[in-house]
């Protein structure tokens, strides 16, 4: 009897200890649950975070000495363009205007038609060496396209200009005949070159990168 009391006593026990564990367990997984939210979020690592998209590195152009020469040699040759273009205007207008012309107004106006082509021979000559040189720089490369396609243009216009200019040692009679109009023509496709080679130039003198 006393064997069986202490049985019943020992079960009763068990089951109240088990009782009182999954009572205990609900709790003790909420206070680890509160104690994990408590614990600070992890760093963000670089490569987490996201980048914004970086613009493209400029590549550096080296350019040469003779570079540079050259580009001084284009410069001033343009610079003497403009009271050059001013003298043979002056000129172009007396030959066409005043009823006697003098030879040597003459001599004068093909002396400073020559050297009008002599700079400008020269001036394309440095001008399409350096557009080749610069050929790999981006900064800039639409304005010097333009001016050397404007400058092109210029010198062809000022050769068919020269080609105008074969008969104006006529005589100086014939002022309202063919070569009245020849003369006029010569005239205006020179002020065409005149206006295409000033346009050029002053888009790399007023128009800075």
């Amino acid at each position: 009897m006393f064997l069986v009391l202490i049985a019943s006593l020992g079960i009763a026990g068990s089951d109240t200890i088990r009782a009182a564990a999954d009572t205990v367990r609900p709790d003790s997984a909420a206070a680890v649950a509160m104690e994990t939210a408590r614990l600070p979020l992890p760093a963000a690592t670089p490569a987490a975070i996201p980048r914004a998209p970086q613009p493209p590195r400029r590549r550096a152009v080296e350019y040469s000495e003779w570079y540079g020469r050259r580009l001084t040699m284009h410069r001033w040759g343009s610079y003497a363009m403009v009271p050059l273009f001013a003298t043979e205007y002056w000129l172009g207008n007396k030959l066409l205007n005043d009823e006697t012309v003098s030879s040597g107004t003459r001599d004068t106006h093909a002396a400073v038609a020559s050297t009008i082509g002599v700079l400008f021979a020269a001036n394309t000559v440095t001008g399409l060496w350096n557009l080749w040189d610069a050929r790999r720089d981006p900064n800039g490369r639409g304005k010097r396209l333009v001016h050397s396609a404007l400058l092109l243009a210029a010198d062809a216009g000022f050769l068919y200009t020269a080609s105008l200019a074969d008969d104006d040692d006529g005589d100086e009679g014939e002022r309202g005949g063919t070569r009245g109009n020849r003369a006029t023509d010569h005239r205006n496709a020179a002020l065409v070159s005149i206006g295409l080679s000033t346009v050029g130039t002053g888009l790399m003198w007023f128009f800075k990168d």
